[in-house]
């Protein structure tokens, strides 16, 4: 019996390809690629990168060997510090070379048009002129064609260029061979475009505008076809472009700094950012404050405000005052990395209608070869005149576009997921936009998604006397001054921000009760803090009554004795959760609330916000249950969460959405996330994918109607080919413009406006007890 070996284990690499025109191209390089053992790859047309998962023991050498077989080039990614100078630069010198070819090509060609279309300008013998005039542009100004064309034919292959190329040499020959050998190069000669039979006068027609037109309108495609395909990647550039050189490091005795290279920076060692200056990684404050501005790390629009202990996130910008920051991840595992990474790997996917278009043109070429031979092949037998059969031929070649094709998606992706970036949603690629936009179920965690996920203040109700609201929380802030419990911090983070008295006061005697609260002296004054009980005034009454119908936790101050105030503390919902559900239910998506917590408090988020249905006390098993039962009927379910207890969830949904701000391993179930933790941002998310999705259908739409309509026209001899290379490459064109109409998508509204100001407002979290009540600490 023989033993079954292991399978290899895949790596994945990445490999620029040079010479790339149209998804002809796209598809030749995959399956060459495909060949090779254990070998699958995705070549993205936009980007010029294939993404190719091989075994382990194929070297990528191997790889660069075989696109270079299938006659392009090939290169392996160059290191960061490379890529930053030669990158850039090869790009811009590329599009020089391309802008310097375009304008010799436009003054060569211009006059041979102008000529040859306005009969009032011609003058003895002008057909030499442009003869000579037109040579160059077939000849240098096609050569790139001609070079990419003749590679093809040596490995068997055709491409778009090889259309362009015969178009032209077929065009430019039988004029050099009329005015030369036939009865073009008299003084009566005209060009024109024609299935008619030969001119009454018996010259002959001339194809010298065919001649220079291919190649000038073609080379203007691809030049404002090159310029808007960068732009679609603007986003991702202004990414990279984050990423800091240098940083400015302080020595562990505080007294001296040093710039060293963002690649010798260590987890742990302290850095300085200035104001102005982007913070160079991934990090935490421990001294100074300023505002921060995530805007391009995030999509957050408003500054946040930064002091000791706070994080922040590589590549924001420090809008304030001097900060010493500890670096907690570098390299690879910053945020900003991942983000890119994100980004990337979402740019080079493909969706299934892209794939289709693939594999079309795959055999497109080759049967626009075969149409034009046939079309030539019947005019002529059918007794047309040579050069009218001739006409409908070139025409044919040059009007049919795999360019758009294998435009169509790629450019739209990077579009899309570079807008997204910006605006905090974060793909892993086309495949969740498709997902995203079928979804009609989306299952929410409660705490840290719908909810800020730590304690605040919802209420404060105080008896009016002398003391003032404001005093009494103030008084209670400092009292909880010395307790750890999260209760406790959220009274005192209330106090500290509640009016302009200055730091909260010194306490002494302080005592904790456990399972009851904690008291002290504060100013002469015998303050105690924690459970509602006893009776109470008719008007704490009624805000304890309604703190436990909304779920919040009750905290009862009093001062000597008397009962004087009650704080209701609560998780609190985001700002945005109200018109989140709201909108999503207008998208004709079902929301559907899944929390670990009890009932009371899901029941109260769930009225609060309007959902309708709620499972609480949900373990991850039950999550994960829950996603099961709803697909089993027929729902097509996301979920979204932000902790540990939702990977399982995650995973098992037709989508997984994770916060920002959430665990780690969430964010890793994830198809998608909210890089900034803004729940509003999944309606963004929602809508973009829309309109992605929609986008590309259009693309394809416009790819393969254009061929359906315009081929069959230059068959018949409708179409001169003057005006199909003017079509083909507006093709192109339209089909990157419309693409990058997604670079402009605005958020689905203003964030960061309170709901309104009655509902709930918050609700509890649990963790212990005092004075044994469900609703205390």
């Amino acid at each position: 019996m023989t033993a079954v070996e292991p399978a290899a284990e895949l790596v994945v690499t990445d490999i620029t390809v040079g010479g790339m025109t149209c998804a002809a191209c796209v598809r030749r390089v995959e399956k060459k690629l495909g060949k090779l053992a254990g070998v699958t790859a995705s070549v993205n047309l936009a980007t010029g990168l294939a993404r190719v998962s091989h075994p382990a023991d194929v070297a990528p050498e191997s790889l660069v060997a075989a696109v270079e077989q299938a006659g392009y080039q090939a290169a392996l990614p160059v290191r960061e510090d490379e890529e930053d100078s030669g990158a850039a630069g090869n790009e811009e010198a590329e599009s020089r070379r391309e802008r310097e070819r375009l304008t010799v090509t436009a003054l060569l060609a211009v006059p041979v048009l102008v000529l040859s279309m306005v009969p009032a300008l011609q003058f003895r013998d002008w057909q030499w002129l442009c003869f000579v005039l037109a040579a160059p542009v077939a000849v240098w100004s096609a050569w790139p064609f001609h070079v990419r064309a003749l590679r093809g034919l040596r490995h068997s292959t055709a491409t778009m260029d090889t259309l362009v190329s015969l178009g032209t040499v077929a065009s430019f020959t039988w004029s050099a061979y009329a005015l030369f050998l036939g009865e073009a190069g008299g003084p009566g000669m005209r060009m024109s475009f024609s299935l008619l039979p030969a001119a009454s006068d018996g010259s002959a027609h001339l194809y010298l505008e065919a001649a220079v037109s291919v190649p000038l309108f073609v080379l203007t495609g691809r030049f404002l076809e090159g310029r808007a395909r960068r732009g679609t990647g603007a986003a991702l550039r202004s990414l990279a472009e984050l990423a800091a050189k240098n940083v400015t490091v302080r020595d562990e005795d505080e007294l001296g700094e040093r710039s060293i290279p963002i690649e010798r920076l260590r987890v742990g060692q302290t850095f300085v950012v200035r104001p102005g200056e982007r913070v160079a990684t991934d990090g935490r404050v421990t001294r100074g404050t300023s505002a921060v501005d995530l805007s391009l790390v995030t999509g957050e629009s408003e500054p946040v405000e930064v002091g000791p202990g706070s994080a922040l996130v590589g590549g924001a910008v420090n809008a304030g005052g001097l900060l010493l920051v500890a670096a907690t991840a570098v390299g690879a595992d910053t945020r900003l990395a991942r983000i890119t990474c994100l980004v990337t790997e979402a740019q080079a996917g493909k969706a299934r209608a892209q794939r289709l278009a693939d594999a079309v043109a795959g055999v497109f070429v080759p049967v626009v070869l075969a149409l034009a031979v046939t079309v030539l092949g019947f005019w002529l037998g059918a007794g047309a005149d040579p050069q009218a059969a001739l006409t409908a031929c070139v025409a044919v070649l040059v009007v049919a576009c795999p360019c758009a094709l294998g435009l169509a998606t790629p450019t739209a992706l990077m579009a899309a997921t570079g807008r997204g970036a910006q605006l905090g949603v974060l793909v892993r690629g086309p495949q969740t936009l498709e997902a995203l936009q079928q979804v009609d179920t989306v299952v929410l965690d409660k705490t840290g998604t719908l909810t800020t996920g730590h304690m605040t203040v919802a209420r404060v109700t105080a008896l009016p006397g002398a003391l003032g609201q404001e005093a009494v929380v103030r008084l209670a802030g400092a009292v909880e001054q010395g307790s750890e419990h999260p209760i406790g911090q959220a009274v005192t983070a209330y106090a500290r921000r509640t009016g302009d008295a200055g730091p909260l006061p010194e306490v002494t005697d302080f005592a904790a009760v456990p399972g009851h609260g904690v008291s002290g002296r504060v100013d002469g004054l015998m303050i105690e803090v924690g459970a509602a009980d006893g009776r109470l005034p008719d008007a704490l009454a009624a805000a304890l009554t309604a703190a436990e119908a909304a779920a919040h936790t009750p905290v009862l101050v009093r001062v000597d004795g008397r009962a004087e105030a009650l704080i209701a503390v609560g998780d609190v919902l985001r700002p945005g959760s109200y018109r989140t559900v709201d909108r999503l239910r207008r998208l004709g998506i079902r929301p559907v609330l899944a929390t670990g917590d009890g009932a009371a408090p899901a029941e109260a988020v769930a009225a609060a916000l309007g959902i309708e249905e709620v499972h609480a006390r949900c373990t991850p098993e039950g999550k994960a249950a829950l996603v099961r039962e709803l697909r089993r009927g027929g729902a097509r379910v996301a979920v979204v969460g932000d902790g540990v207890n939702d990977a399982a969830a995650l995973a098992g949904a037709d989508l997984g959405i994770a916060m920002g701000s959430g665990a780690d391993v969430a964010i890793g179930a994830a198809d998608l996330t909210l890089a900034r933790g803004d729940i509003e941002v999944l309606v963004d998310a929602v809508r973009l994918a829309r309109r992605t999705l929609g986008t590309i259908r259009a693309n394809l739409a416009w790819a393969f109607g254009y061929n359906v309509v315009t081929v069959p026209l230059a068959m018949v001899g409708l179409l001169d080919p003057m005006v199909a290379a003017a079509a083909m490459s507006a093709s192109s064109v339209l089909v990157v413009a419309n693409s990058l109409r997604l670079r402009g998508r605005q958020p689905s509204g203003t964030r960061g406006r309170a709901h309104g100001t009655h509902g709930m407002r918050g609700m509890s979290r649990t963790s212990g007890t005092r004075g044994g009540k469900a609703v205390v600490r």
